[in-house]
Protein backbone atom coordinates (compact mmCIF):
# COMPACT_ATOMS: atom_id res chain seq x y z
CA UNK A 1 0.00 0.00 0.00
CA UNK A 2 0.78 3.14 -0.36
CA UNK A 3 1.93 5.12 -2.42
CA UNK A 4 2.69 2.90 0.40
CA UNK A 5 5.99 4.58 0.84
CA UNK A 6 5.36 8.27 0.39
CA UNK A 7 1.11 3.89 0.79
CA UNK A 8 1.27 3.35 0.45
CA UNK A 9 -0.37 2.65 -0.17
CA UNK A 10 3.00 4.72 0.73
CA UNK A 11 8.46 5.87 -1.75
CA UNK A 12 11.96 6.06 -2.76
CA UNK A 13 12.94 9.65 -3.42
CA UNK A 14 15.96 10.74 -5.32
CA UNK A 15 17.49 13.60 -7.27
CA UNK A 16 17.61 13.46 -11.05
CA UNK A 17 20.08 15.66 -12.87
CA UNK A 18 18.51 18.90 -14.07
CA UNK A 19 19.98 18.28 -17.47
CA UNK A 20 17.94 15.08 -17.73
CA UNK A 21 14.79 16.89 -16.66
CA UNK A 22 15.33 19.62 -19.18
CA UNK A 23 16.12 17.16 -21.95
CA UNK A 24 12.94 15.23 -21.26
CA UNK A 25 10.81 18.37 -21.03
CA UNK A 26 11.83 19.46 -24.49
CA UNK A 27 11.57 15.97 -25.93
CA UNK A 28 7.98 15.68 -26.04
CA UNK A 29 6.05 2.67 -11.42
CA UNK A 30 -0.58 -24.77 -0.97
CA UNK A 31 -1.52 -27.99 -0.53
CA UNK A 32 1.76 -29.50 0.62
CA UNK A 33 3.47 -29.35 3.95
CA UNK A 34 6.72 -27.43 4.32
CA UNK A 35 9.47 -28.47 6.74
CA UNK A 36 10.69 -26.14 9.43
CA UNK A 37 14.04 -24.44 8.88
CA UNK A 38 16.62 -23.92 11.57
CA UNK A 39 16.92 -20.21 10.85
CA UNK A 40 14.51 -17.31 10.83
CA UNK A 41 12.50 -16.35 7.75
CA UNK A 42 14.76 -13.34 7.29
CA UNK A 43 17.82 -15.54 7.44
CA UNK A 44 16.32 -18.02 4.99
CA UNK A 45 15.73 -15.13 2.60
CA UNK A 46 19.41 -14.28 2.72
CA UNK A 47 20.41 -17.87 2.17
CA UNK A 48 18.26 -18.25 -0.93
CA UNK A 49 20.13 -15.83 -3.18
CA UNK A 50 23.57 -14.49 -3.89
CA UNK A 51 25.25 -13.04 -0.85
CA UNK A 52 27.02 -9.71 -0.79
CA UNK A 53 30.62 -9.43 0.47
CA UNK A 54 31.35 -11.67 3.41
CA UNK A 55 31.07 -10.31 6.90
CA UNK A 56 33.61 -10.69 9.66
CA UNK A 57 33.36 -13.83 11.83
CA UNK A 58 31.13 -13.83 14.87
CA UNK A 59 34.20 -14.14 17.05
CA UNK A 60 35.30 -10.66 16.00
CA UNK A 61 31.79 -9.17 16.21
CA UNK A 62 32.82 -6.94 19.08
CA UNK A 63 35.24 -5.17 16.74
CA UNK A 64 32.54 -4.43 14.16
CA UNK A 65 29.88 -1.74 14.02
CA UNK A 66 26.70 -3.28 15.42
CA UNK A 67 24.42 -0.43 14.24
CA UNK A 68 22.62 -0.58 10.87
CA UNK A 69 21.46 2.85 9.67
CA UNK A 70 18.76 3.00 6.99
CA UNK A 71 18.63 6.34 5.13
CA UNK A 72 14.95 7.05 4.40
CA UNK A 73 13.96 9.90 2.11
CA UNK A 74 10.72 10.66 3.91
CA UNK A 75 9.13 10.34 7.33
CA UNK A 76 9.20 6.77 8.54
CA UNK A 77 6.12 6.36 10.74
CA UNK A 78 2.49 7.10 10.00
CA UNK A 79 0.89 4.23 11.97
CA UNK A 80 2.51 1.71 14.34
CA UNK A 81 -0.60 -0.43 14.87
CA UNK A 82 0.18 -3.73 13.09
CA UNK A 83 -3.51 -4.21 12.27
CA UNK A 84 -3.85 -0.96 10.34
CA UNK A 85 -0.30 0.00 9.31
CA UNK A 86 -0.27 0.53 5.54
CA UNK A 87 2.43 3.03 4.73
CA UNK A 88 6.08 4.04 5.11
CA UNK A 89 6.69 2.31 8.43
CA UNK A 90 6.73 -1.02 6.59
CA UNK A 91 10.49 -0.52 6.32
CA UNK A 92 10.70 -1.08 10.07
CA UNK A 93 7.68 -3.26 10.81
CA UNK A 94 9.22 -6.44 9.40
CA UNK A 95 12.15 -6.09 11.79
CA UNK A 96 9.70 -5.79 14.71
CA UNK A 97 6.93 -8.19 13.70
CA UNK A 98 6.73 -11.55 11.94
CA UNK A 99 4.04 -13.35 9.99
CA UNK A 100 3.11 -17.01 9.72
CA UNK A 101 4.93 -17.41 6.42
CA UNK A 102 7.43 -15.60 4.22
CA UNK A 103 7.56 -15.32 0.41
CA UNK A 104 10.90 -16.04 -1.23
CA UNK A 105 10.94 -14.08 -4.49
CA UNK A 106 14.01 -15.98 -5.74
CA UNK A 107 12.50 -19.46 -5.46
CA UNK A 108 8.94 -18.13 -5.82
CA UNK A 109 7.95 -20.31 -2.88
CA UNK A 110 6.28 -19.65 0.44
CA UNK A 111 8.66 -20.35 3.32
CA UNK A 112 8.20 -20.91 7.06
CA UNK A 113 8.29 -18.04 9.54
CA UNK A 114 6.19 -18.28 12.71
CA UNK A 115 4.53 -21.32 11.14
CA UNK A 116 6.86 -24.26 10.52
CA UNK A 117 4.52 -26.22 8.26
CA UNK A 118 1.04 -26.05 6.76
CA UNK A 119 -1.35 -28.03 4.61
CA UNK A 120 -4.61 -27.37 2.81
CA UNK A 121 -7.60 -29.55 2.07
CA UNK A 122 -8.09 -30.63 -1.57
CA UNK A 123 -10.74 -27.94 -2.10
CA UNK A 124 -8.46 -25.21 -0.71
CA UNK A 125 -11.01 -24.15 1.92
CA UNK A 126 -9.40 -25.61 5.06
CA UNK A 127 -5.85 -24.72 6.05
CA UNK A 128 -3.90 -26.07 9.01
CA UNK A 129 -0.75 -24.31 10.24
CA UNK A 130 1.69 -25.74 12.77
CA UNK A 131 3.32 -22.96 14.78
CA UNK A 132 6.89 -22.62 15.95
CA UNK A 133 7.35 -23.38 19.66
CA UNK A 134 9.34 -21.32 22.13
CA UNK A 135 8.45 -17.93 20.61
CA UNK A 136 7.56 -14.97 22.83
CA UNK A 137 6.25 -11.51 22.17
CA UNK A 138 8.29 -8.50 23.22
CA UNK A 139 5.78 -8.20 26.07
CA UNK A 140 7.01 -11.55 27.43
CA UNK A 141 3.83 -13.49 26.65
CA UNK A 142 4.04 -16.72 24.70
CA UNK A 143 3.16 -16.65 21.01
CA UNK A 144 0.84 -19.61 20.63
CA UNK A 145 -2.14 -20.54 18.48
CA UNK A 146 -4.60 -18.64 20.66
CA UNK A 147 -2.48 -15.47 20.49
CA UNK A 148 -2.03 -15.77 16.71
CA UNK A 149 -5.77 -16.33 16.27
CA UNK A 150 -6.52 -13.22 18.35
CA UNK A 151 -4.15 -11.07 16.29
CA UNK A 152 -5.56 -12.16 12.93
CA UNK A 153 -9.15 -11.82 14.13
CA UNK A 154 -8.50 -8.29 15.42
CA UNK A 155 -6.91 -7.27 12.11
CA UNK A 156 -9.79 -8.81 10.18
CA UNK A 157 -12.40 -7.13 12.41
CA UNK A 158 -10.88 -3.66 12.12
CA UNK A 159 -10.54 -4.22 8.36
CA UNK A 160 -8.40 -1.19 7.60
CA UNK A 161 -5.27 -0.90 5.51
CA UNK A 162 -4.62 -4.35 4.08
CA UNK A 163 -7.00 -6.08 6.48
CA UNK A 164 -8.94 -7.23 3.43
CA UNK A 165 -6.33 -9.99 2.90
CA UNK A 166 -8.18 -12.11 5.47
CA UNK A 167 -11.52 -11.67 3.66
CA UNK A 168 -11.80 -15.35 2.72
CA UNK A 169 -11.48 -16.48 6.34
CA UNK A 170 -14.75 -17.72 7.83
CA UNK A 171 -13.39 -18.97 11.14
CA UNK A 172 -10.16 -19.74 13.00
CA UNK A 173 -9.74 -22.45 15.61
CA UNK A 174 -6.76 -22.81 17.95
CA UNK A 175 -6.84 -26.59 17.97
CA UNK A 176 -3.96 -26.78 20.44
CA UNK A 177 -1.16 -24.39 21.44
CA UNK A 178 0.77 -25.04 18.21
CA UNK A 179 -2.04 -25.67 15.71
CA UNK A 180 -4.21 -23.13 13.88
CA UNK A 181 -7.06 -24.29 11.64
CA UNK A 182 -8.63 -21.85 9.18
CA UNK A 183 -11.97 -22.46 7.48
CA UNK A 184 -12.52 -20.32 4.39
CA UNK A 185 -15.65 -19.16 2.61
CA UNK A 186 -13.94 -19.77 -0.71
CA UNK A 187 -10.69 -21.31 -1.89
CA UNK A 188 -7.72 -19.00 -1.45
CA UNK A 189 -3.91 -19.40 -1.28
CA UNK A 190 -3.76 -18.77 2.46
CA UNK A 191 -0.09 -19.70 2.75
CA UNK A 192 0.74 -16.88 0.31
CA UNK A 193 -1.73 -14.47 1.91
CA UNK A 194 -0.19 -15.16 5.33
CA UNK A 195 3.15 -13.90 3.97
CA UNK A 196 1.73 -10.47 3.08
CA UNK A 197 3.76 -7.30 3.38
CA UNK A 198 1.00 -5.70 5.48
CA UNK A 199 -1.73 -6.93 7.86
CA UNK A 200 -0.24 -10.42 8.26
CA UNK A 201 1.74 -9.52 11.40
CA UNK A 202 1.22 -11.65 14.50
CA UNK A 203 1.16 -9.51 17.64
CA UNK A 204 0.13 -9.55 21.29
CA UNK A 205 -3.45 -8.30 21.51
CA UNK A 206 -3.07 -8.21 25.31
CA UNK A 207 -0.09 -5.85 25.27
CA UNK A 208 -2.11 -3.04 26.86
CA UNK A 209 -3.97 -5.24 29.32
CA UNK A 210 -7.22 -7.02 28.50
CA UNK A 211 -7.44 -8.86 25.19
CA UNK A 212 -8.30 -6.46 22.35
CA UNK A 213 -10.64 -7.68 19.62
CA UNK A 214 -10.96 -4.67 17.36
CA UNK A 215 -13.76 -2.95 19.25
CA UNK A 216 -14.49 -1.62 22.73
CA UNK A 217 -12.43 -0.15 25.56
CA UNK A 218 -9.74 -2.84 25.45
CA UNK A 219 -9.09 -2.13 21.80
CA UNK A 220 -8.98 1.61 22.45
CA UNK A 221 -6.31 0.92 25.06
CA UNK A 222 -4.26 -1.10 22.57
CA UNK A 223 -4.61 1.58 19.89
CA UNK A 224 -3.34 4.13 22.42
CA UNK A 225 -0.48 1.77 23.34
CA UNK A 226 0.77 1.72 19.75
CA UNK A 227 0.36 5.48 19.37
CA UNK A 228 2.89 6.02 22.16
CA UNK A 229 5.58 4.24 20.15
CA UNK A 230 5.36 0.82 21.74
CA UNK A 231 5.23 -2.51 19.94
CA UNK A 232 3.98 -6.04 20.58
CA UNK A 233 5.82 -8.16 18.04
CA UNK A 234 7.92 -11.32 18.02
CA UNK A 235 10.68 -10.06 15.71
CA UNK A 236 14.40 -9.71 16.38
CA UNK A 237 14.13 -6.00 17.20
CA UNK A 238 11.86 -3.86 19.36
CA UNK A 239 11.23 -0.13 19.42
CA UNK A 240 13.77 1.71 21.56
CA UNK A 241 12.67 5.22 20.64
CA UNK A 242 10.38 7.02 18.22
CA UNK A 243 10.80 10.76 17.72
CA UNK A 244 8.26 11.98 15.19
CA UNK A 245 9.69 14.74 13.01
CA UNK A 246 13.27 14.07 14.11
CA UNK A 247 16.08 13.29 11.67
CA UNK A 248 16.86 10.14 13.65
CA UNK A 249 13.20 9.23 13.77
CA UNK A 250 13.08 5.59 14.80
CA UNK A 251 15.56 3.41 16.68
CA UNK A 252 15.23 -0.32 17.26
CA UNK A 253 17.18 -2.41 19.76
CA UNK A 254 17.64 -6.16 19.79
CA UNK A 255 15.08 -8.34 21.53
CA UNK A 256 17.27 -10.51 23.75
CA UNK A 257 14.78 -13.39 23.87
CA UNK A 258 14.33 -13.62 20.09
CA UNK A 259 13.73 -17.23 19.11
CA UNK A 260 16.35 -17.08 16.35
CA UNK A 261 19.08 -16.36 18.88
CA UNK A 262 22.03 -13.97 18.89
CA UNK A 263 24.92 -16.41 18.90
CA UNK A 264 26.04 -15.46 15.37
CA UNK A 265 27.04 -12.01 14.16
CA UNK A 266 24.00 -9.72 13.78
CA UNK A 267 23.32 -6.03 13.94
CA UNK A 268 22.00 -5.27 17.42
CA UNK A 269 20.68 -1.78 16.71
CA UNK A 270 18.74 -0.36 13.76
CA UNK A 271 18.40 3.38 13.13
CA UNK A 272 16.02 4.91 10.58
CA UNK A 273 17.43 8.29 9.60
CA UNK A 274 15.40 10.75 7.50
CA UNK A 275 17.57 12.15 4.70
CA UNK A 276 15.36 14.02 2.17
CA UNK A 277 18.13 14.96 -0.29
CA UNK A 278 19.74 12.14 -2.21
CA UNK A 279 22.98 14.05 -2.70
CA UNK A 280 23.25 14.19 1.08
CA UNK A 281 22.34 10.51 1.32
CA UNK A 282 25.12 9.65 -1.14
CA UNK A 283 27.61 11.70 0.87
CA UNK A 284 26.55 9.97 4.09
CA UNK A 285 27.01 6.59 2.44
CA UNK A 286 30.46 7.55 1.18
CA UNK A 287 31.48 8.81 4.62
CA UNK A 288 30.18 5.62 6.25
CA UNK A 289 27.53 7.42 8.30
CA UNK A 290 24.66 5.36 6.88
CA UNK A 291 24.63 1.67 6.06
CA UNK A 292 21.96 1.65 3.36
CA UNK A 293 20.37 4.04 0.84
CA UNK A 294 17.34 2.76 -1.03
CA UNK A 295 17.74 4.73 -4.26
CA UNK A 296 19.95 7.32 -5.93
CA UNK A 297 20.14 8.88 -9.38
CA UNK A 298 21.68 6.80 -12.19
CA UNK A 299 24.58 9.25 -12.24
CA UNK A 300 25.26 8.85 -8.53
CA UNK A 301 24.92 5.07 -8.75
CA UNK A 302 27.45 4.99 -11.59
CA UNK A 303 29.93 7.05 -9.59
CA UNK A 304 29.46 4.91 -6.48
CA UNK A 305 30.14 1.70 -8.38
CA UNK A 306 33.76 2.75 -8.43
CA UNK A 307 33.94 3.14 -4.65
CA UNK A 308 35.38 0.00 -3.07
CA UNK A 309 33.86 0.92 0.30
CA UNK A 310 30.34 0.62 -1.13
CA UNK A 311 28.30 -1.98 -2.96
CA UNK A 312 25.39 -1.50 -5.36
CA UNK A 313 22.68 -4.19 -5.54
CA UNK A 314 20.27 -4.02 -8.50
CA UNK A 315 17.03 -6.02 -8.55
CA UNK A 316 13.85 -5.94 -10.70
CA UNK A 317 10.83 -4.86 -8.66
CA UNK A 318 7.07 -5.07 -8.44
CA UNK A 319 6.88 -1.34 -7.62
CA UNK A 320 5.37 1.03 -10.17
CA UNK A 321 4.43 4.69 -10.41
CA UNK A 322 0.72 5.32 -10.77
CA UNK A 323 -0.90 8.57 -11.87
CA UNK A 324 -4.53 8.45 -10.77
CA UNK A 325 -6.85 10.72 -12.77
CA UNK A 326 -9.87 12.24 -11.00
CA UNK A 327 -12.98 10.66 -12.53
CA UNK A 328 -15.69 12.36 -10.47
CA UNK A 329 -14.90 16.06 -9.90
CA UNK A 330 -13.04 18.92 -11.50
CA UNK A 331 -12.36 19.17 -15.23
CA UNK A 332 -11.19 15.58 -15.61
CA UNK A 333 -14.63 14.20 -14.81
CA UNK A 334 -15.13 14.87 -18.54
CA UNK A 335 -13.87 11.61 -20.11
CA UNK A 336 -12.54 13.47 -23.18
CA UNK A 337 -10.34 15.71 -21.03
CA UNK A 338 -9.19 12.81 -18.88
CA UNK A 339 -8.25 10.71 -21.91
CA UNK A 340 -6.43 13.68 -23.42
CA UNK A 341 -4.31 14.12 -20.29
CA UNK A 342 -3.50 10.40 -20.32
CA UNK A 343 -2.24 10.73 -23.90
CA UNK A 344 0.12 13.56 -22.83
CA UNK A 345 2.30 11.26 -20.72
CA UNK A 346 5.51 10.57 -22.63
CA UNK A 347 6.21 7.28 -20.91
CA UNK A 348 8.96 6.23 -23.33
CA UNK A 349 10.76 9.55 -22.92
CA UNK A 350 10.49 9.35 -19.14
CA UNK A 351 11.93 5.83 -19.08
CA UNK A 352 14.77 6.88 -21.38
CA UNK A 353 15.66 9.85 -19.17
CA UNK A 354 15.71 7.71 -16.03
CA UNK A 355 18.14 5.26 -17.56
CA UNK A 356 18.36 1.77 -16.11
CA UNK A 357 16.60 2.72 -12.89
CA UNK A 358 13.16 2.03 -14.43
CA UNK A 359 11.60 -0.06 -17.18
CA UNK A 360 8.48 0.66 -19.28
CA UNK A 361 5.15 -0.41 -17.78
CA UNK A 362 2.79 -2.40 -19.99
CA UNK A 363 -0.20 -1.95 -17.72
CA UNK A 364 -1.06 -1.87 -14.04
CA UNK A 365 0.54 -5.26 -13.28
CA UNK A 366 4.35 -5.54 -13.33
CA UNK A 367 6.09 -8.40 -15.08
CA UNK A 368 6.50 -11.44 -12.84
CA UNK A 369 2.96 -11.38 -11.43
CA UNK A 370 -0.12 -13.16 -12.72
CA UNK A 371 -2.05 -10.99 -15.17
CA UNK A 372 0.94 -9.19 -16.68
CA UNK A 373 0.41 -8.61 -20.40
CA UNK A 374 2.28 -6.79 -23.14
CA UNK A 375 -0.80 -6.85 -25.40
CA UNK A 376 -2.66 -3.93 -23.77
CA UNK A 377 -3.49 -1.03 -26.07
CA UNK A 378 -4.15 2.70 -25.76
CA UNK A 379 -1.10 3.83 -23.79
CA UNK A 380 1.76 6.15 -24.71
CA UNK A 381 2.25 9.69 -26.02
CA UNK A 382 -0.32 10.83 -28.60
CA UNK A 383 -0.62 14.62 -28.71
CA UNK A 384 -2.64 14.61 -31.93
CA UNK A 385 -5.16 12.25 -30.39
CA UNK A 386 -5.21 14.36 -27.23
CA UNK A 387 -5.89 17.54 -29.23
CA UNK A 388 -8.83 15.90 -31.00
CA UNK A 389 -10.36 14.79 -27.70
CA UNK A 390 -9.92 18.27 -26.21
CA UNK A 391 -11.49 19.91 -29.26
CA UNK A 392 -14.57 17.71 -28.85
CA UNK A 393 -15.11 19.36 -25.46
CA UNK A 394 -14.21 22.90 -26.54
CA UNK A 395 -10.62 22.91 -25.28
CA UNK A 396 -7.22 22.39 -26.85
CA UNK A 397 -4.85 24.52 -28.93
CA UNK A 398 -7.73 26.27 -30.73
CA UNK A 399 -10.16 26.20 -27.83
CA UNK A 400 -10.53 27.33 -24.25
CA UNK A 401 -7.52 27.23 -21.92
CA UNK A 402 -7.57 24.77 -19.04
CA UNK A 403 -5.71 24.48 -15.73
CA UNK A 404 -5.39 21.22 -13.79
CA UNK A 405 -3.53 20.27 -10.61
CA UNK A 406 -1.18 17.39 -9.94
CA UNK A 407 0.01 16.45 -6.45
CA UNK A 408 3.18 14.58 -5.51
CA UNK A 409 5.52 14.08 -2.61
CA UNK A 410 8.11 16.80 -2.22
CA UNK A 411 11.73 15.87 -2.72
CA UNK A 412 11.13 13.11 -5.26
CA UNK A 413 12.88 14.27 -8.40
CA UNK A 414 11.85 11.23 -10.40
CA UNK A 415 8.37 12.68 -9.98
CA UNK A 416 9.72 16.14 -10.78
CA UNK A 417 10.97 14.72 -14.05
CA UNK A 418 7.59 13.11 -14.78
CA UNK A 419 5.63 16.27 -14.03
CA UNK A 420 8.08 18.48 -15.96
CA UNK A 421 7.59 16.29 -19.01
CA UNK A 422 3.81 16.25 -18.57
CA UNK A 423 3.69 20.01 -18.01
CA UNK A 424 5.62 20.61 -21.24
CA UNK A 425 3.32 18.37 -23.28
CA UNK A 426 0.14 19.79 -21.77
CA UNK A 427 1.31 23.33 -22.55
CA UNK A 428 1.25 22.37 -26.23
CA UNK A 429 -2.41 21.51 -25.74
CA UNK A 430 -3.30 24.84 -24.06
CA UNK A 431 -3.41 23.19 -20.64
CA UNK A 432 -1.54 24.57 -17.63
CA UNK A 433 -0.38 21.98 -15.12
CA UNK A 434 -0.14 23.26 -11.54
CA UNK A 435 2.21 20.85 -9.74
CA UNK A 436 1.88 20.90 -5.95
CA UNK A 437 4.52 19.05 -3.93
CA UNK A 438 3.95 18.37 -0.22
CA UNK A 439 4.81 15.85 2.45
CA UNK A 440 3.09 12.51 1.90
CA UNK A 441 0.63 12.86 4.78
CA UNK A 442 -0.55 16.26 3.53
CA UNK A 443 -0.92 14.97 -0.03
CA UNK A 444 -2.88 11.95 1.12
CA UNK A 445 -5.09 13.86 3.58
CA UNK A 446 -6.08 16.35 0.90
CA UNK A 447 -6.95 13.56 -1.52
CA UNK A 448 -9.13 11.86 1.12
CA UNK A 449 -10.99 15.06 2.03
CA UNK A 450 -14.77 14.87 2.23
CA UNK A 451 -14.80 18.12 0.24
CA UNK A 452 -14.44 17.13 -3.42
CA UNK A 453 -13.48 20.69 -4.29
CA UNK A 454 -10.16 20.07 -2.54
CA UNK A 455 -9.33 17.02 -4.60
CA UNK A 456 -6.49 17.07 -7.10
CA UNK A 457 -6.88 16.22 -10.78
CA UNK A 458 -3.82 13.96 -10.94
CA UNK A 459 -2.45 12.04 -7.94
CA UNK A 460 1.07 10.63 -8.28
CA UNK A 461 2.35 7.86 -6.00
CA UNK A 462 4.14 4.54 -6.00
CA UNK A 463 2.43 1.22 -5.41
CA UNK A 464 3.55 -2.34 -4.80
CA UNK A 465 1.60 -5.49 -3.93
CA UNK A 466 0.56 -6.43 -0.41
CA UNK A 467 1.69 -9.96 -1.24
CA UNK A 468 3.06 -11.53 -4.43
CA UNK A 469 -0.19 -11.11 -6.34
CA UNK A 470 -1.75 -8.14 -8.22
CA UNK A 471 -4.97 -8.11 -6.20
CA UNK A 472 -4.03 -5.11 -4.04
CA UNK A 473 -3.77 -2.76 -7.02
CA UNK A 474 -7.36 -3.51 -7.98
CA UNK A 475 -8.93 -3.80 -4.55
CA UNK A 476 -7.15 -0.80 -3.02
CA UNK A 477 -6.88 1.57 -5.98
CA UNK A 478 -9.88 0.84 -8.19
CA UNK A 479 -12.65 -0.83 -6.17
CA UNK A 480 -15.46 1.59 -5.30
CA UNK A 481 -15.06 3.32 -1.92
CA UNK A 482 -17.74 5.24 -0.03
CA UNK A 483 -14.97 7.15 1.77
CA UNK A 484 -11.77 7.65 -0.25
CA UNK A 485 -8.71 5.86 1.03
CA UNK A 486 -6.45 4.81 -1.85
CA UNK A 487 -8.99 4.91 -4.69
CA UNK A 488 -7.83 8.45 -5.38
CA UNK A 489 -9.15 8.41 -8.92
CA UNK A 490 -12.53 8.16 -7.13
CA UNK A 491 -13.48 5.56 -9.72
CA UNK A 492 -16.63 3.48 -9.44
CA UNK A 493 -17.66 0.67 -11.76
CA UNK A 494 -20.06 -2.04 -10.64
CA UNK A 495 -18.88 -4.49 -13.31
CA UNK A 496 -15.25 -3.95 -12.28
CA UNK A 497 -16.17 -4.27 -8.59
CA UNK A 498 -17.79 -7.63 -9.32
CA UNK A 499 -14.69 -8.83 -11.17
CA UNK A 500 -12.43 -7.70 -8.32
CA UNK A 501 -14.65 -9.35 -5.72
CA UNK A 502 -14.36 -12.69 -7.49
CA UNK A 503 -10.77 -12.67 -8.69
CA UNK A 504 -9.14 -14.16 -5.57
CA UNK A 505 -11.34 -17.26 -5.65
CA UNK A 506 -10.79 -17.54 -9.40
CA UNK A 507 -7.02 -17.29 -8.93
CA UNK A 508 -7.17 -20.19 -6.48
CA UNK A 509 -9.20 -22.42 -8.80
CA UNK A 510 -8.29 -21.39 -12.36
CA UNK A 511 -5.12 -19.30 -12.71
CA UNK A 512 -5.28 -19.09 -16.50
CA UNK A 513 -8.80 -17.69 -16.42
CA UNK A 514 -7.83 -15.33 -13.61
CA UNK A 515 -4.85 -14.07 -15.65
CA UNK A 516 -7.16 -13.34 -18.59
CA UNK A 517 -9.58 -11.55 -16.25
CA UNK A 518 -6.78 -9.34 -14.94
CA UNK A 519 -5.90 -8.37 -18.52
CA UNK A 520 -9.53 -7.42 -19.18
CA UNK A 521 -9.66 -5.33 -16.02
CA UNK A 522 -6.47 -3.48 -16.95
CA UNK A 523 -7.79 -2.69 -20.42
CA UNK A 524 -10.96 -1.21 -18.89
CA UNK A 525 -8.90 1.09 -16.67
CA UNK A 526 -6.86 2.24 -19.68
CA UNK A 527 -9.97 2.74 -21.85
CA UNK A 528 -11.66 4.79 -19.10
CA UNK A 529 -8.42 6.78 -18.49
CA UNK A 530 -8.48 6.02 -14.78
CA UNK A 531 -4.74 5.55 -14.39
CA UNK A 532 -1.47 6.04 -16.23
CA UNK A 533 1.49 3.87 -15.23
CA UNK A 534 4.67 5.56 -16.51
CA UNK A 535 7.16 2.92 -15.34
CA UNK A 536 8.19 0.08 -13.06
CA UNK A 537 11.23 0.65 -10.90
CA UNK A 538 14.45 -1.31 -10.92
CA UNK A 539 15.80 -1.25 -7.40
CA UNK A 540 19.31 0.16 -7.11
CA UNK A 541 20.40 -0.11 -3.48
CA UNK A 542 23.61 1.30 -2.07
CA UNK A 543 25.16 -0.36 0.99
CA UNK A 544 28.43 -0.33 2.81
CA UNK A 545 30.66 -3.03 1.33
CA UNK A 546 31.04 -4.45 4.83
CA UNK A 547 27.34 -5.39 5.00
CA UNK A 548 26.98 -9.08 4.27
CA UNK A 549 23.96 -11.17 3.35
CA UNK A 550 21.75 -8.53 1.73
CA UNK A 551 19.06 -9.90 -0.59
CA UNK A 552 16.44 -7.56 -2.05
CA UNK A 553 12.96 -9.09 -2.06
CA UNK A 554 10.48 -7.20 -4.29
CA UNK A 555 7.60 -8.86 -2.43
CA UNK A 556 8.60 -6.72 0.56
CA UNK A 557 9.30 -3.41 -1.15
CA UNK A 558 11.77 -1.15 0.69
CA UNK A 559 12.18 -3.66 3.54
CA UNK A 560 15.64 -4.67 4.77
CA UNK A 561 15.50 -7.79 6.93
CA UNK A 562 18.32 -6.55 9.15
CA UNK A 563 18.60 -9.69 11.26
CA UNK A 564 19.62 -11.64 8.15
CA UNK A 565 22.59 -9.33 7.57
CA UNK A 566 26.08 -9.77 8.98
CA UNK A 567 28.04 -6.69 10.06
CA UNK A 568 31.60 -6.38 8.87
CA UNK A 569 34.57 -4.34 10.03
Amino acid sequence: MVNHFQHSGATPFRVVALACIAALAFAACGGSSTPAPAASAAASAAASAAVSPAASPAASAAATDQTFTYASHTQVVTDLDPATSYSNEVIAMHDIYESLTYYDAVTKKVMPALATSWASSPDGKTWTFTLRSGVTFHTGRAMDAAAAKAAIERTKTINQGAGYIWGAVKSIVAKDPQTLVFTLDYAAPLDLIASANYAAYIYDTQAAGAAATGAGASDAALVAWFKTGKDAGTGPYQIASWKAGDEFELTLGKYDAYWGGWQSAHYTKVVFRVVPEVTTAAQLAQSGDVSYVDRLTPQLVTSIKGDSALQVVETPSFQNLVALLNTTSGPLKDPNLRKAVAKAFDTNGIVSALGGSVVPAKGVIPQGLIGYSDSLTGTGLDLAGAAALLAASGYGPSGKPLTITATMVSGDTDLQLVTTSLKSNLAKLNITLDVQATQWQAQWDRAKSSDAAKHQDVFLMYWWPDYADPFSWFFSLFHSEKVPNFNLAYYSSKPLDAEIDGIQALTATNRDQAAAEYVTMQQQLIDDAVVVVPYVQNYQRVLQASVGGFVDNPAYAQVVFVYSLTPGP
